[in-house]
């Protein structure tokens, strides 16, 4: 499996009283599929620019998209703007990939945390290894899941991996979803503020 895959099925089976939004897993998740490219060679990091390396043959059809996706001109793409351009839509789409292998079935009772209507996990081995990779604390995973708060709180101090490119990309993912959080706060601020001079001082 693929980190983006367990991330997306550890993000779905862990407990938590926090709602992911779709938003901060659609970066988490091109995170993700980057730290994947990096370990095939398929890409290399100069500073925090993404440097294609050269096209690996991928049997994920998401990973491949991926692979394509790259800028493969210079001054190349900064991992941060990678985020935010690959990162649009993801998580739905690797839902709805999840669902077409039948990775997702009908549960019994409704589940609501991705508010994916009535899709939960199946219980399959890839589930399984996911599951495995997250409870033995590798590093790359747990950092990914705690951007994403599933964890407890938010923190700036994710583990610390070796790799520093690696964590390059950790650090702007755990970046990116701050930003998208402190931006979604703005916006229900404007939108409070709109609806209060609309209802007039008397509500």
């Amino acid at each position: 499996m693929t980190t983006p895959r367990d991330l997306l099925f550890v993000a779905m089976d862990v407990e938590s009283s926090r709602t992911v939004e779709r938003g901060d897993l659609s970066l988490a998740l091109a995170g993700a599929e980057l730290i994947d490219l990096l370990a095939a060679q398929a890409v290399s990091l100069d500073g925090e620019r993404i440097v294609p390396g050269y096209r690996p043959s991928v049997a994920d059809r998401l990973m491949d998209e991926a692979a394509s996706s790259l800028d493969q001109q210079p001054p190349y793409e900064s991992v941060g703007d990678w985020l935010w351009r690959r990162g649009r839509g993801l998580a739905t789409a690797y839902l709805a990939a999840l669902e077409a292998e039948g990775q997702l079935t009908q549960p019994r009772r409704r589940w609501m945390r991705f508010r994916t209507g009535e899709l939960t996990l199946a219980d399959t081995p890839a589930r399984r290894e996911a599951a495995d990779r997250w409870t033995s604390g590798e590093p790359v995973l747990v950092s990914l899941v705690t951007a994403l708060g599933l964890r407890g709180e938010r923190t700036d101090n994710p583990p610390d991996v070796a790799d520093e490119a690696v964590a390059t990309v950790l650090a702007a993912v755990h970046g990116s979803v701050r930003e998208l959080g402190i931006e979604r706060q703005r916006r229900a601020i404007d939108e409070e503020a709109f609806s209060n001079i609309w209802r007039g001082p008397d509500g």
